[in-house]
């Protein structure tokens, strides 16, 4: 950046009347290459609509689509110690905390919230992938943990939606520590009875996948979604073998019996509906049958 781009440009464009465009007006399709305007994207739910390419979901519209009316209780975001080891690599940690916080309007990586599904009561808790990448830390491990027990207190299911990188690396091994913290709040859900379920997003990966992103009773997945602990790369440099095509995507753990089944977006909220009634034994207004797609 310098003078001509911060004083000349925009001078010369406020003469000739320009007006810049935002750079993210138009959206790529990954998959096709196909650009699709921004606001068409929103309105289906940010999948691409020829190509049905499931894009990543902002956490807080992931909540509004998922809930009744879009209607739902925030759950509060618990106090935590920040950036208690002071780290630093190419910029401070408290620096990229404050960049991630007026990027994505969150205090941290989970949004949780309490309220209903056709009709049924519940908690769920979203992971926002634009806050240091979805990333497990202090902060995260706090909420999920209120989140169960709120839960258990309201007596209601308990459904994850992951969206993660893994464990976040500049709270070192506090952030270690969240993988059995959040691995026995949901043990405590699950021991009370309740539904503890978990819809895989695109990515699911690290310290996540190894704790409370694999312990759910179900495990729905969006289509196209990575799932896995380590990268592909690592893993063909590790075993010096070339993996199979679509390894570690939804289809392919659906194939290999780590996931049960592959469900649209569009389909998720009514999806879980159906299955959480059945096994609260609550009665159904309708019958649905829930077929294992891709």
């Amino acid at each position: 950046m310098n003078w001509i781009t911060n004083y000349v440009r925009p001078r010369i464009n406020s003469m000739l009347g320009r007006r810049e465009v935002p750079e993210n007006l138009w959206i790529k399709c990954p998959e096709t290459g196909e650009m699709v305007f921004h606001k068409d994207l929103e309105d289906n739910k940010w999948v691409i609509p020829a190509s049905g390419f499931h894009m990543k979901m902002p956490a807080k519209a992931r909540l509004t689509d998922l809930f009744d009316g879009g209607v739902f209780e925030s759950l509060p975001q618990p106090k935590v110690a920040q950036d208690p080891l002071k780290f630093r690599d190419s910029k401070k940690y408290s620096d990229r905390l404050k960049d991630s916080r007026v990027k994505t309007e969150q205090e941290d990586t989970i949004l949780a919230g309490l309220g209903k599904v056709q009709g049924l009561k519940l908690v769920a808790v979203v992971h926002e992938f634009n806050f240091i990448g979805g990333s497990l830390g202090m902060a995260a491990g706090e909420a999920i943990v209120k989140a169960a027990e709120r839960a258990l207190a309201e007596k209601s299911p308990l459904v994850i939606f992951p969206a993660s990188g893994g464990a976040r690396m500049q709270e070192g091994i506090l952030s270690l520590m969240q993988l059995p913290r959040t691995t026995v709040a949901v043990n405590m859900v699950k021991e009370a009875g309740l539904p503890y379920i978990v819809v895989l997003t695109n990515p699911t990966t690290g310290g996540v996948t190894a704790s409370y992103a694999m312990l759910g009773d179900v495990h729905i997945a969006e289509p196209g979604a990575e799932i896995g602990f380590a990268g592909k790369r690592v893993i063909e440099q590790t075993l010096r073998e070339k993996l199979p095509e679509g390894f570690q995507t939804a289809e392919y753990l659906l194939e290999h019996g780590m996931v049960d089944m592959v469900v649209k977006r569009h389909d998720i909220p009514k999806t879980l509906a159906t299955m959480l009634k059945i096994m609260m034994k609550k009665p159904a207004e309708e019958t649905t049958s829930l077929a294992l797609s891709a």
